[in-house]
Order: C-alpha cells, then sequence, then structure tokens
C-alpha cells in the first residue's frame, strides 16, 4: 500500500541567524528625568478624596449621647 502514503515535501533551508541589536541603556540621564517627573505626578495625585472628607460616615462624632464607656459588666 505505498503508493497511498503522500510523498513528504522536503524541508525548506533556514534562513542565517542575525545578531540582535544593542540593548537601549537604562542608566542615562533622560530615563532618570522621566521616572522623576513621573514619580513627582503620581506623588501630586496622591491625595485624592480622603483629604476631603473631615467627617465620618455617621457625621460629626463630638455628640456625647453615642459615647458611652464600657463597664465589666459588659453594658
Amino acid at each position: 500500500m505505498g503508493f497511498m502514503k503522500p510523498s513528504i515535501p522536503a524541508m525548506p533551508a533556514i534562513p542565517p541567524v542575525q545578531p540582535l541589536p544593542e540593548p537601549p541603556k537604562y542608566d542615562d540621564a533622560d530615563r532618570a528625568a522621566e521616572t522623576a517627573a513621573k514619580r513627582a505626578k503620581l506623588r501630586s495625585q496622591r491625595t485624592g478624596r480622603s483629604s476631603t472628607i473631615l467627617t465620618g460616615a455617621d457625621g460629626l462624632q463630638d455628640d456625647d449621647s453615642k459615647i458611652t464607656k464600657k463597664t465589666l459588666l459588659g453594658g
């Protein structure tokens, strides 16, 4: 039954390997300045809404009716 097997084509030639380009330097001044600018921007945006909220979810906490002291009886 050899006539039913398909013939296997020859493998294509492998192209020669090209050398990789030189990687970028990470110690340059431009990269350091860019990183410093990003950090300064993040630091300025970090405050968020928490600095504007001066009360808790229940309102002002100065109300004396809400302040209770625990006793040994658990009350």
